[in-house]
């Protein structure tokens, strides 16, 4: 069994929604590595039949949790009230909670009759404007301060800077269909999680 993690495998958008079918791959470095690395870890023909290791690759997105990822580099900006949109705010931010994201990798293990592409994010929609009020709600307090998109490039550089302001819709279809039941599929409660 083989996992690829980073749901950047499908072109940014604001509209487009995108599920585990949906084409990508080739728009920059991030989502050509993945595409290269399913490539990879693709085993050719019917693998079960011939009895040979299943293949299952989850494409998580924002993992949020408590002890790492991005929160809390997050949090002293947003406590002093600090925090808010970065950019236009309007990109959309495909996200999992860390313990969903083990539950799926737990429920692939589990499930011998899951195969293929999971989509590892969370069956909501949000942008980062949500997601900036939302983190703001569960600290109680206000974000009214936009991080400009010149100063995320100039902080971050090009590269890194376009993982944070461009995302794109990403609906985990298959991975509903598998039968997983997510524990925080709806941002603030899972946010209220991880900073309790």
């Amino acid at each position: 069994m083989g996992f690829a993690f980073r749901a950047g495998f499908y072109a940014p958008s604001e509209t487009v929604e995108y599920d585990e079918d949906s084409a990508g791959g080739n728009y920059d470095f991030a989502s050509r590595l993945v595409t290269a690395m399913e490539a990879a870890a693709r085993i050719p023909g019917d693998s079960a039949a011939a009895g040979v290791t299943r293949g299952v690759m989850v494409r998580a997105g924002f993992v949020l949790g408590r002890d790492g990822g991005a929160i809390p580099s997050m949090l002293l900006p947003f406590r002093l009230g600090l925090g808010g949109p970065i950019g236009s705010g309007c990109q959309n931010l495909p996200w999992i909670h860390v313990a969903d994201l083990a539950g799926i990798i737990a429920h692939v293990l589990e499930s011998k009759n899951v195969t293929g592409v999971l989509n590892g994010v969370a069956p909501s929609f949000n942008t980062n404007r949500d997601f900036a009020r939302a983190l703001g709600a569960a600290l109680r307090r206000p974000t009214i301060l936009p991080l400009p998109a010149f100063m995320v490039n100039a902080i971050f550089g090009s590269e890194r800077g376009v993982m944070l302001l461009e995302g794109a819709k990403v609906r985990p279809r298959r991975t509903l269909e598998s039968g997983y039941r997510y524990a925080f599929p709806e941002l603030g409660p899972a946010l209220r999680d991880i900073l309790s």
